[in-house]
């Protein structure tokens, strides 16, 4: 197996040697998509998405993932791989918004574009970003909890990372609305489990032990929302609120059951889409913009049914 240091090597090396990505040569545009992970339903609507502009742009794509979203090595190491195949541009959703930035720029110094989706990278190098408004979509997450707890009481965050660009627009965007609009509720812990679903229901579970009052609950992706209901479950607890990010199958069960209170779903597939197209894109010199916003909704037992949920749902 290469290691890392051999693919940055190798990737180097290729870059600087290539005058035009390997793609155009044989007459094939190639665009790889590296995602956070590849476990969550969320994913694999995303990778659908970009499989259908894939299919109508007449391009080939590639999309993988690490096996969860602790694995920024390994993220790093796709990421390398995918750069040695000279590529016509390249979608990248980074699981550390700094760790990449080596590589990523070694692609701009190339002329392969960087489409940057879901998260941002922290530099200026992607030339359009494909994502939700995640600081607006956790206000609004806020604006819901504290009309659940009449404006007052105790609430906690689950947290998927504090290092990725969603992980910490989620938590802050929450955060600073409930300080800036509801000076009465409290939230009084943020916790981090790395978006896995067991890994979060421990975290919750430590959360309401260490809380028995707790009025509400924020997960702020897949995993961490269904780590809290799992969490909520296992340990009986009564009368909180919950609100959980994402919109796969468990949670979408959560809410039907009444469980869980609401959530904001994103729009993966869009994310997907516009991916590829933007890379198809500044692969022919077009102008783009800095973010494509792809919108994001909130769903709960009223409106779970409405064509517009339905549509953008991924269970």
């Amino acid at each position: 197996m290469l290691s890392r240091r051999t693919l940055v090597g190798a990737v180097s090396a290729s870059l600087v040697l290539a005058s035009a990505p390997a793609a155009f040569a044989q007459d094939e545009i190639y665009i790889p998509l590296i995602s956070k992970g590849f476990q969550h339903q969320f994913w694999q609507a995303v990778k659908s998405g970009a499989d259908q502009a894939a299919e109508e742009l007449g391009v080939r794509i590639t999309f993988e993932g690490p096996d969860n979203e602790t694995m920024v090595d390994r993220q790093i190491d796709m990421l390398a791989a995918a750069l040695a195949n000279n590529p016509a541009a390249i979608g990248f959703a980074a699981l550390d918004s700094q760790a990449a930035i080596p590589l990523l720029s070694q692609a701009a110094d190339a002329g392969i574009p960087v489409i940057a989706f879901d998260s941002g990278v922290d530099s200026d190098i992607p030339v359009s970003t494909a994502t939700t408004d995640n600081v607006a979509a956790a206000a609004l997450a806020a604006d819901k909890m504290a009309e659940f707890l009449g404006g007052e009481g105790t609430v906690a965050v689950v947290a998927h990372d504090q290092t990725s660009r969603t992980g910490i627009d989620r938590r802050d965007g929450f955060l600073n609305q409930m300080e800036s609009q509801y000076p009465d509720i409290q939230v009084v812990s943020v916790q981090y489990g790395a978006g896995d679903q067991l890994q979060s229901t421990e975290v919750a579970k430590a959360i309401l032990t260490a809380n028995p009052d707790l009025g509400g609950m924020f997960g702020t992706n897949e995993g961490s929302a269904i780590g809290i209901v799992n969490a909520v479950r296992e340990m009986g607890a009564q009368d909180l609120t919950i609100i959980g990010y994402d919109s796969g199958k468990a949670q979408t069960d959560a809410i039907r059951e009444g469980l869980m209170n609401g959530a904001i779903t994103q729009n993966p597939v869009g994310i997907g889409y516009e991916t590829v197209k933007a890379a198809v894109a500044a692969m022919n010199g077009e102008e783009m913009p800095a973010i494509i916003d792809t919108g994001f909704y909130y769903y709960d037992q009223s409106n779970i049914d409405d064509a517009e949920i339905q549509a953008v749902l991924y269970d």
